[in-house]
């Protein structure tokens, strides 16, 4: 079991992303898979929330990113409500950090330097999947892979305008570290213009 949390408030990082970033580390270092999964809750302007899980791909001091399809059913509630929470989940090591955020559209220049690292299957798949669209069949789906690999035969597979990457900048960032007895440890980091870090760090209730 990783080390728990300080007894005491005044013992933690003073910045909330120091201590995300540690725990990014330690749950990578003991060989859990995709460490980088989070769940990311929305809601539309009709209030009916939706989860899915999305990978993080980038983390500094402006906030955490993940890309996907700006039209799927998340981008578009983003479009109208941009709000959001993400959670990391870790059962290995009995922890979770939950992120609640605003949630802002990254530059073109950003998504494409992101969508060029991507593998080229990964990329064709951006222009043959409308996410979220009902299709006939699995055929339909391969139908428009192929077709939109007949259409980029090259390594060049530019980025398809709908699909891009988003920054969640935290308005609070929650620790929770599993103990036995369920008295589990929950801190929050909420950001406090007048907290010498900028973040007021406070314990709560399991």
């Amino acid at each position: 079991m990783p080390e728990s949390l300080p007894a005491d408030p005044s013992d933690l990082p003073q910045d909330p992303f120091d201590l995300l970033r540690h725990w990014l580390a330690e749950a990578q270092s003991q060989g859990m898979r995709d460490h980088g999964a989070m769940t990311l809750a929305t809601a539309g302007a009709d209030g009916r929330p939706s989860a899915r899980t999305v990978l993080l791909r980038g983390l500094d001091e402006h906030g955490l990113r993940f890309h996907t399809n700006r039209g799927s059913l998340k981008g578009r509630q983003l479009a109208e409500n941009g709000r959001a929470q993400l959670l990391f989940h870790w059962r290995e090591s009995g922890r979770q950090i939950l992120v609640h955020g605003d949630v802002t559209q990254l530059d073109d220049a950003e998504s494409d330097a992101y969508f060029a690292t991507r593998p080229r299957g990964a990329r064709l798949a951006a222009w043959a999947s409308d996410q979220g669209a009902v299709l006939a069949g699995r055929q339909e789906l391969l139908d428009s892979w192929a077709a939109a690999d007949a259409r980029f035969p090259g390594e060049d597979v530019p980025r398809p305008e709908y699909w891009g990457g988003y920054l969640v900048t935290p308005s609070a960032i929650e620790f929770w570290q599993a103990h036995e007895l369920r008295l589990h440890d929950r801190y929050v980091y909420a950001r406090d213009p007048a907290a010498p870090s900028g973040w007021r760090i406070e314990r709560l209730a399991p």
